[in-house]
């Protein structure tokens, strides 16, 4: 299933990116962001949940909306592919991690030094100060106030309308500027400028691998296509390049 051309070419990657999206938390009962809502939250559009502006207009029916949608996180586990994405650190020379989710389940997983492009739902962050801070437990309000300055907490994610936070931007710019691979997983390669990511380290010269179950605008330009799921393809995937390389003489 996994190409022996692709663990060669892994085998002389000094740095590898790995790009993930909502496909790899989808095995782990994540819903992406538009399949949750379901229910109370079927009656609003993203609008009306994920903007600077729905929070302005109503603080209140926003941070409710994550905060059942932390509930739901809460209660999922890493899957098989986040465990083997983990494992991948151990392999190569360098890794880098970004992840468009904002569930921590990488985290959970056991990765390290993880780009969050989108942020931390689990985060909460003032929305005057700019920090992150954790509400007080007495505090159960809709939403909590900041315990520093009493101005409303938000959830720490970029909403719709929102640019992606500078640190996070720059250091993944850099990764695929300097990688030799870059994985793409799970996701749609249509949400900007995250899409933009793996065309940049294919125009650099970097081998593209694409693990998602569809077809994507990523799809033709990619060096490798594994069709399915990374719970399924990522730990054959890491068991194959765990392997010992053969010389030649080997038998």
């Amino acid at each position: 299933m996994i190409p022996g051309t692709l663990i060669d070419t892994l085998r002389t990657s000094a740095h590898a990116v790995i790009l993930t999206g909502s496909g790899t938390s989808a095995e782990s009962g994540v819903p992406t962001f538009r399949d949750a809502q379901t229910g109370l939250w079927s009656q609003y559009r993203p609008e009306e949940l994920a903007t600077p502006e729905a929070f302005e207009s109503d603080p209140g029916l926003v941070w409710d909306w994550y905060q059942s949608r932390r509930k739901v996180i809460a209660a999922a586990e890493p899957n098989a592919g986040h465990y083997a994405i983990a494992a991948l650190e151990q392999l190569f020379p360098k890794l880098t991690l970004i992840t468009q989710n904002v569930d921590g389940l990488h985290q959970r997983a056991g990765s390290r030094n993880v780009i969050e492009f989108h942020g931390n739902i689990n985060r909460s962050r003032c929305t005057v100060e700019r920090v992150i801070v954790e509400p007080r437990p007495e505090d159960d309000g809709s939403p909590p106030a900041c315990p520093n300055c009493g101005a409303p907490l938000r959830p720490d994610v970029v909403w719709f309308g929102e640019d992606i936070p500078h640190e996070a931007l720059s250091a993944a710019n850099s990764a695929v500027n300097h990688c030799d691979a870059i994985f793409v997983i799970g996701t749609s390669a249509l949400v900007q400028p995250a899409a933009d990511l793996p065309f940049k380290a294919c125009a650099r010269g970097a081998k593209v691998i694409e693990i998602n179950t569809d077809a994507t605008p990523l799809s033709a330009s990619a060096h490798f296509v594994l069709q399915g799921t990374s719970g399924r393809i990522l730990p054959a995937l890491l068991e194959a390049f765990s392997q010992p390389a053969q010389t030649p003489g080997d038998s």
